[in-house]
């Protein structure tokens, strides 16, 4: 392992702390190091596995595929990428879908909808309203929109016109909206940010306040969304209906593909406003629609949910025996500790004892399993997280 670390350092660029672990196999719920030592995996390649490791249904749609053809580009009509975007719209509020290849691909392509938008629909209203701590992507457009400053710092100036208020102050909210806004961002289960979910009433009134002064709500679902709330949309888990949503992350099982739904009203972009050399490939829409397929047809958001609400039960038991976690914050397989301390020799003592978890923030330990785990996983993962907390 010191070996391939060092390898590693001398010809990739310095962009990740990385723990002291090479995964190499990944069966379910289940992964292997080089080593052969088995870990039970909650976190899921940070909420993108969410059919677990080697599901047959993805490898069997992504090995017949890739037979057939893996790329075209876009200037042809791609049956997959057709069937994809439908089966989005008939599960959905959505009329349109873009596809692209990530979570701030997805992203960008909802900053420049909503710039148009403002354009042709709100005389030229160009402004965006994000909310504090909230975090969108590591490109420049998408770095914009991120409400935290220490991922910002080092890459400043970065696109004008773009405010933040506090997550569920809908005073600050309505304060800020004016003629010139054209677009209201958020991300309905708050990720990188430390797992914190909005509130229902907030995001009703945030909906009000957006139709009142003719202003776009997008979504960001890029982690939270694709059954991780127990409901396929995060929005569908409130009861609120945004005019646009970006997807990536569980979209593809662990392939990558990212998209941009939205409304026939938020629908403005044309030939040559926005494209994607390698977005819904054949290859990537035949991988995302294996997934939506065991989500939705093969009702596993349904067991998920059943899951989660066990997992929470769980933890909360955990939080009144072990001090350590001041509270346990999310929603179904979306879920954050917070703790009285940093969370990283936590994690790596829980590496030690077989169990992948992350962390959203210095406090905070992230759980996003895959959406395939069983009862018994979740009793494992409790009873490791209770030896690491007690010693």
């Amino acid at each position: 392992m010191n070996k391939l670390m060092e390898r590693g350092s001398n010809v990739l660029m310095n962009t990740y702390t990385r723990f002291p672990i090479a995964l190499t196999e990944g069966k379910g719920v289940f992964v292997k190091d080089q080593h052969g030592n088995e870990y039970l995996d909650f976190l899921a390649g940070i909420a993108v596995n969410v059919l677990g490791h080697g599901h047959p249904s993805l490898t069997k749609a992504i090995s017949e595929q890739a037979a057939e053809m893996i790329h075209c580009s876009n200037l042809y009509h791609i049956q997959q990428q057709t069937v994809l975007a439908e089966k989005l719209a008939a599960n959905s509020v959505f009329d349109k879908a873009f596809f692209c290849n990530s979570g701030t691909e997805a992203n960008e392509a909802a900053m420049k909808l909503a710039r148009k938008w403002g354009r042709v629909r709100k005389n030229g209203a160009y402004k965006i309203i994000s909310l504090s701590q909230s975090f969108h992507g590591r490109t420049l457009g998408a770095l914009s929109l991120t409400g935290q400053p220490k991922y910002q710092e080092n890459f400043t100036p970065l696109l004008p016109g773009v405010e933040f208020v506090p997550l569920n102050d809908i005073d600050a909210l309505a304060q800020s909206i004016s003629e010139e806004v054209c677009a209201v961002f958020i991300e309905p289960v708050q990720g990188e940010g430390g797992i914190f979910p909005a509130r229902r009433n907030y995001l009703t009134e945030v909906r009000r306040l957006c139709d009142e002064t003719n202003t776009l709500l997008i979504f960001d679902e890029v982690q939270c969304g694709l059954g991780r709330t127990g409901e396929l949309f995060a929005h569908q888990y409130y009861g609120v209906e945004p005019d646009a949503v970006t997807l990536a992350k569980a979209l593809g099982g662990g392939f990558p593909i990212g998209a941009l739904l939205s409304k026939d009203s938020a629908s403005v972009f044309q030939p040559g406003d926005h494209g994607s050399t390698f977005g819904g490939g054949p290859l990537a829409s035949a991988a995302a629609l294996a997934v939506l397929t065991e989500l939705i047809d093969h009702n596993l958001i349904g067991k998920a949910r059943e899951v989660g609400a066990y997992l929470h039960k769980q933890l909360n038991g955990l939080a009144d025996t072990a001090k350590i976690i001041q509270e346990v914050r999310g929603i179904n397989l979306m879920i954050g500790l917070q703790l009285d301390r940093e969370a990283g020799p936590l994690i790596e003592r829980c590496h030690q004892k077989g169990l992948l978890v992350g962390k959203a923030g210095a406090e905070v330990l992230r759980l996003v399993p895959p959406l395939i785990i069983e009862k018994d996983h979740v009793d494992t993962c409790i009873a490791i997280l209770a030896d690491v907390f007690k010693e």
